[in-house]
């Protein structure tokens, strides 16, 4: 259990999923989904992640408190930008951990993020967050990231 963020803010390392991790990242996964008003499934959580890292379809940062336990992650989706004639990643997925929030790990994923981005030659990276979640934007927006006030999001529910 994370006793206090004075106590371990200074020592986390962002570095990437190792399949060491899948348990405690698949928690953590499983949190962020009911974050998002999905159900609790830990199976589905476990199995979605360990997917997507067998087939190296995403790229997933993680938290490390450096005490044995992930505190947060992000995970980046490899795409394209046809208008851009280029890749980028889309950041799909940033939680931390209710206890460790507002300590610094969100900016210090997101800080990791656009660097591995840099490093695996993306030209940008896209996010979409809910209109009521203020605190994510204003982090986003201290960061550099822009609203875009231009283009809507359409969704198609396929089944």
């Amino acid at each position: 259990m994370i006793e206090s963020t004075a106590s371990w803010s200074n020592y986390v390392n962002i570095r990437e999923y190792e399949p060491g991790d899948l348990d405690e990242m698949a928690q953590l996964f499983s949190d962020y989904r009911v974050f998002y008003e999905q159900p609790r499934n830990p199976h589905l959580a476990k199995q979605f992640i360990a997917e997507r890292n067998r087939a190296g379809e995403s790229v997933i940062l993680v938290a490390d408190s450096g005490h044995g336990e992930l505190l947060g992650f992000c995970q980046l989706y490899p795409t394209f930008c046809s208008v851009a004639a280029a890749p980028i990643y889309v950041l799909y997925d940033l939680f931390v951990s209710p206890a460790a929030r507002r300590s610094g790990v969100a900016t210090r994923l997101l800080q990791a993020a656009a660097a591995r981005a840099r490093v695996d030659g993306k030209v940008r990276m896209d996010l979409t967050t809910a209109k009521t979640n203020l605190q994510a934007q204003s982090l986003y927006e201290s960061l550099g990231w822009t609203r875009d006030d231009v283009f809507f999001t359409y969704n198609l529910t396929i089944r």
